[in-house]
């Protein structure tokens, strides 16, 4: 496992996307348990792109038009969902979480975050277009490489969308006091995830 490897993999991890904003959205309003859920939940989520990347499957994604389509709008609609989601809710920010705070709920946040990484087909073609990019030319076992590479990709995603959820449910036990500010940070986060949904339907692959 390369240093080039580990830098571009926390670069990427680094970079806010769906799963930092749906991270720290519940973090915001519902603090740091949850987005503890949030983060672990967005973790698995990478689980299955990795698999396909091992056995192959990002392949068919890369060559088959209608089944990269398919899943394309899948991650659409679901961003949308959660746009419009948070844009409706009353209250704290629990983008269709059950009111109770308690431990409950957790379950529900995880599967959230786990299905906005599993219905993102760009995360099959990146793990398939970069982790064979730091597999050595005499590495005995390429599969075991991937894998491992992969698992240490998934750790580095829990870290940072822990930190992340951590720090804004630090934040919003001040700022959500306020209707006006918790109004705008539930538009800005609804925006934000319709912004996800646009990008992903105008993105040819």
């Amino acid at each position: 496992m390369t240093l080039e490897f580990l830098i571009t993999a926390l670069v990427v991890v680094l970079v806010p996307g769906t799963g930092v904003v749906y991270t720290v959205a519940v973090g915001l309003g519902q603090g740091r348990l949850a987005s503890t859920a949030a983060a672990f939940g967005c973790t698995l989520g990478i689980v299955p792109a990795i698999l396909a990347s091992v056995m192959g499957l990002a392949a068919l994604l890369h060559t088959s038009a209608l089944v990269f389509q398919l899943l394309k709008y899948a991650g659409v609609a679901y961003l949308l969902y959660l746009a419009w989601m948070t844009l409706k809710d009353q209250g704290a920010l629990s983008l269709g979480r059950d009111a109770d705070r308690g431990t409950r709920g957790l379950p529900s946040v995880a599967w959230t975050g786990f299905l906005i990484n599993i219905l993102n087909p760009k995360l099959t073609i990146f793990f398939f277009a970069l982790l064979p990019q730091f597999i050595s030319p005499g590495a005995v076992s390429p599969t075991a490489d991937m894998l491992g590479m992969g698992g240490l990709f998934m750790a580095m995603t829990f870290c940072v969308f822990v930190i992340y959820g951590s720090f804004a449910a630090l934040v919003g036990t001040h700022v959500l006091r306020s209707e006006t500010v918790l109004t705008w940070m539930r538009r800005t986060i609804a925006v934000t995830f319709a912004g996800f949904g646009l990008r992903l339907a105008l993105a040819d692959r």
